[in-house]
């Protein structure tokens, strides 16, 4: 046994021993039976709650799956799903109801087009656009590098090699959440051509992902992310359901969804991935459980999954409401768990509603503060492009149907900024006049998230930036990128300069290192380093922590200082100072060290046009007629290498963009300072412009 093991160990608690103890054994059997016989599904397993206090409805399904008589077991149990009280956000009973409420008020809605994009067999997977893919899909392959994974124990699954091909859309599609797109054209329109889409891929993927074989059973997060989607489809298409069908799916659903649950009960992410994955697995066992009182195991997952909720609202979630991996994308993803969450603790009564409202809270309130005002996520951290409610396709940086979900769920009408979305509609079940309904002041005041190192500035105009001076990341920093000191700066509604994006995990470790690399954020790069090197696609070799010494607001500016020691002997300082209607100051220096070369970073949304002034000035032109000046008092260059002008606003979709630098060498100390500055074009004065 290695020292680096043996270590590893000693540092390991009594509880962790235990669980990992249970879970080698278990692994070890279930790996001995799947080598002795492939593994089967076996519908009479599927274990119905016996207490008829709990689903009284349930006899006469019990008593046909006894029999095995499956088509008549189904066909109970849909009656059943229809008559019962809703305990998930969308009840088979009210789905009607909320159906024509929804037509009423989005009465153009694109819930048939897109829905026939999947019957045609047309899916947009991530940032992959318009992906061809089968009726029924090849569940374990990756449609764009036409790469397979193999049939084989799921942790034997070497998912992360790119010949398996890119795991983040295998498991995209297999999270089912195009249930989601068929079951809400079914509801709206009553076209029974998308219930039967689903009936043929929910078969064909219990038919073809045998119990613990192949990619779809290695992560844990992904059973529990088509868990949910499972739920949604059963509240969906249980009305659907028609005495002459030739297939028991309600059965299968439950009894696989049943079997998938406990392998993420046995494999929770306490110990491998205890960020998000473990918040994400709690979620759909407590959904599940509460939602489903008609399986026998579901108050232990309840149990299961509320602790771990509760205990994850207070390790992963800072004292200011940010989630601690220190990502945009992932905040709001544990956003929406919690938001979820407490929907269904109202909706069934449970004591835990309290503590749940109180995380749901502080996160909400968090995401409404990096969201500019037109609802708009930067890019900051890594951002995989998934979703946990991705029912009307809006895009993965526009969080107004989260804010406006919140607003409903917590009666906090300062969180919205829109009227509720048709999301929240569905998310709500059609409840939503006990909340928020309208939009009331979209611009909230600066303010600091110092627990994380967050400091948004922004003003009634629409600018918005946030400067990232806090920690590198969480745990092993799995998610973090090497941006300390970096800003992002959206101007007048518009963004400007933006984080790079993530672009790819595994599939080009090449491209996976630059995108979070120094050189490709809005910060100072010296000697062509970056300020922290990674290790591997999720983890660091070193990191860089920022430090604040300064913040301070007022009606006219906000002002922050912070530094780091990444380039260590040499620090960098940096002041940004907004002045509202005016412009933005950034000041670096270096200091320490000797001689140097200092790049201060520019990278520019793809949608500004550059023009080169002189030495020391650009001018950005945007088609909405907003124009920017950068000053800078060092020499200003754009950068030619094609590497650096890169941009990725989804996961897997890069497109050219701009990127500058200002740029000097000497011995330290150094100084750079760049200003700023926003204009308007009168249409009748051509290039005339007043500053705004």
């Amino acid at each position: 046994m290695s020292a680096a093991i043996l270590k590893r160990l000693r540092a390991m608690d009594a509880a962790e021993l235990r669980f990992r103890a249970a879970a080698a054994v278990r692994s070890r059997v279930e790996r001995a039976r799947t080598a002795l016989a492939t593994p089967t599904w076996r519908r009479e397993m599927l274990r119905l709650s016996v207490d008829p206090s709990v689903a009284p409805a349930l006899a006469s399904a019990r008593e046909a799956l006894e029999r095995q008589d499956w088509m008549g077991a189904h066909l109970a149990l849909a009656k059943h799903f229809r008559s019962r009280n809703a305990a998930f956000p969308l009840g088979a009973t009210p789905l009607e109801q909320i159906a024509a409420s929804i037509r009423a008020r989005f009465p153009d809605g694109d819930a048939a087009p897109r829905a026939d994009r999947v019957l045609s067999g047309t899916y947009d997977l991530l940032g992959y656009r318009a992906v061809q893919i089968a009726s029924p899909p090849d569940w374990h392959l990756d449609a764009v590098h036409n790469h397979r994974a193999p049939l084989v124990f799921w942790e034997s699954v070497p998912y992360l090699d790119p010949a398996c091909g890119d795991h983040k859309i295998t498991w995209e599609l297999n999270r089912h959440q195009h249930f989601l797109t068929l079951g809400r054209a079914y509801a709206l329109s009553g076209d029974v051509r998308y219930y039967r889409e689903f009936v043929t891929q929910i078969t064909s993927w219990i038919e073809t992902n045998p119990p613990l074989l192949g990619t779809n059973w290695a992560s844990m997060l992904e059973l529990a992310f088509r868990s949910l989607s499972w739920l949604w489809a059963l509240h969906f298409f249980a009305g659907a359901v028609t005495p002459d069908e030739q297939d028991p799916w309600i059965v299968d659903l439950l009894m696989a969804l049943d079997r998938q649950l406990t392998h993420v009960e046995h494999n929770l992410s306490r110990y491998f991935s205890p960020n998000t994955h473990l918040s994400g697995e709690a979620l759909a066992l407590y959904v599940a459980g509460r939602s489903l009182p008609e399986l026998q195991s579901s108050g232990s997952r309840t149990q299961v999954g509320r602790q771990v909720l509760l205990e994850e609202a207070s390790r992963q979630v800072r004292e200011d409401g940010m989630h601690a991996e220190l990502s945009v994308h992932y905040h709001r993803y544990s956003t929406d768990f919690y938001l979820l969450a407490l929907s269904v603790a109202r909706l069934t009564g449970d004591a835990a509603e309290p503590e749940l409202r109180a995380a749901a809270w502080r996160q909400s309130r968090a995401l409404r503060l990096l969201a500019d005002d037109n609802g708009r996520l930067p890019l900051i951290g890594d951002d995989d492009g998934g979703q946990l409610f991705p029912i009307c396709g809006r895009p993965v940086t526009d969080c107004r149907d989260t804010l406006a979900t919140a607003a409903v769920l917590l009666e906090e009408p300062s969180l919205a900024l829109s009227d509720p979305p048709e999301e929240t509609w569905w998310m709500c079940g059609g409840d939503v006049d006990a909340g928020a309904t309208h939009a009331i002041e979209r611009s909230l005041p600066s303010a600091p998230l110092p627990a994380s190192g967050y400091y948004v500035s922004r003003n009634r105009l629409g600018d918005h930036l946030i400067f990232d001076c806090g920690p590198h990341g969480f745990l092993n920093g799995g998610h973090a990128h090497a941006d300390a000191l970096a800003v992002v700066l959206t101007i007048r509604g518009i963004p400007f300069l933006v984080d790079p994006g993530t672009a790819s995990y595994t599939m080009d470790p090449e491209r996976r290192d630059r995108f979070r690399s120094s050189a490709m954020h809005n910060t100072v790069v010296v000697d062509g380093r970056s300020q922290a090197e990674t290790s591997g696609p999720f983890h660091w070799r070193t990191r860089t922590d920022a430090v604040c010494r300064k913040w301070s607001t007022t009606d006219t500016r906000d002002y922050v200082a912070g530094e780091h020691h990444g380039y260590s002997p040499v620090r960098h300082t940096r002041e940004v100072m907004a002045l509202h209607g005016t412009g933005w100051i950034i000041v670096d220096r270096l200091t320490g060290g000797d001689r140097i070369d200092a790049a201060a970073m520019w990278h520019v949304h793809p949608d500004w046009q550059l023009e080169l002034i002189d030495d020391n000035t650009a001018r950005f032109r945007h088609p909405s007629g907003l124009i920017v000046t950068l000053q800078t008092s060092v020499p200003l260059e754009r950068i030619t290498d094609p590497a650096l002008n890169e941009y990725s606003p989804e996961y897997g979709r890069v497109v050219p963009a701009l990127c500058l630098t200002s740029r000097t060498t000497g011995r330290t100390p150094l100084t750079l300072a760049a200003f700023v500055m926003a204009s308007t074009v009168h249409p009748e004065l051509g290039d005339m412009a007043e500053d705004v």
